[in-house]
């Protein structure tokens, strides 16, 4: 049986189509993304912006016929932050369903965490006994506290590449001012993950690096770091799966990236078309973590939502 998932995020759309592995696993048929940018010009006034909405529909669509011609016989589609609070999601959402085929379910950030670590455990190798899986998105990013690879907490906080990049960035490159301000920003909301992990009854000390613990990043900001950290000619999902970026590494790519004009991010390998501007703020964020925690590396995964999504529709059909 053929399963296939799209992430409608804030910023890019991914669909993955597979088929039960070895083991319980899940073969990769087809992965296939469109930068889209669907948060980008987002207001709490108007919402989406028509032309992000316009983008995103056009890019559904194609996914739309891809399934179809692919035979697929059991999708889930899911969109999350940008869709999750805008005011006319409603309006969105219909006109997928009425030109694309695709009904789009509306997941909160519990759920979409909870899914992502599914995925994250199907391609991590040696899990530690405590993990800090990271999840950097568009609009949002999530955070799970994992014993034995089981989620004792998870947070979704309003963190996210786009959001930021929109709020803090004028200038390209972007200055000192402008870096300083989304640090502090991101430092601030690390911050409220601390109170939020106590007040959940999970003690964040217990997550510091040093005891054991490891510091597990998905998404496309890492990612993208694990292919410049090999330097990659061509992406390649098992060399950036339990690929480890050192703290060093992290520190060297924000420095040198965060220097870099939007066209001369342009010209580096494994750079995505469309991600030149987000690069930053994630590689802020990962900094972040990976010092208010203590880390020294975070080990990268490929696969998140849409793993976890299919994993999950493989369970509930073999019962």
């Amino acid at each position: 049986m053929k399963y296939a998932t799209i992430d409608t995020g804030t910023n890019t759309l991914r669909l993955l189509i597979a088929e039960p592995g070895p083991g319980g696993g899940l073969r990769p048929l087809l992965y296939k993304r469109a930068i889209t940018r669907l948060g980008g010009g987002y207001t709490v006034e108007a919402g989406m912006a028509t032309e992000a909405m316009e983008r995103s529909i056009s890019a559904l669509t194609e996914f739309g016929h891809i399934i179809r011609d692919q035979g697929v016989q059991q999708l889930r589609a899911t969109a999350t932050s940008v869709v999750r609070r805008a005011r006319n999601s409603d309006v969105f959402i219909q006109e997928v369903k009425n030109r694309a085929g695709i009904e789009i379910e509306v997941i909160d950030g519990m759920e979409e965490a909870r899914l992502t670590l599914m995925g994250v455990n199907s391609v991590i190798s040696e899990p530690a006994e405590r993990s800090l899986v990271m999840d950097i998105g568009g609009g949002s990013t999530e955070f799970i506290a994992t014993l034995k690879g089981e989620s004792i907490g998870a947070w979704s906080l309003e963190m996210g590449v786009v959001r930021l990049t929109e709020r803090f960035f004028n200038s390209d490159p972007p200055c000192r001012d402008e870096l300083f301000a989304m640090e502090r920003e991101i430092n601030e909301v690390i911050s409220g993950l601390f109170r939020q992990m106590t007040a959940d009854g999970v003690d964040p000390v217990q997550y510091y690096g040093g005891g054991g613990v490891e510091f597990i990043g998905t998404a496309g900001t890492v990612t993208t770091l694990a292919a410049l950290d090999q330097d990659l000619e061509e992406y390649d999902r098992a060399k950036i799966n339990n690929h480890t970026l050192s703290r060093q590494s992290v520190e060297y790519f924000y420095k040198y990236l965060s220097g870099l004009t939007i066209s001369e991010k342009e010209s580096i390998l494994m750079l995505e078309k469309g991600r030149e501007d987000l690069i930053i703020p994630g590689i802020a964020i990962t900094l972040a973590v990976l010092h208010r925690f203590g880390f020294q590396a975070v080990k990268v995964s490929d696969a998140g939502l849409l793993e976890g999504l299919i994993i999950e529709m493989m369970k509930k059909t073999e019962v």
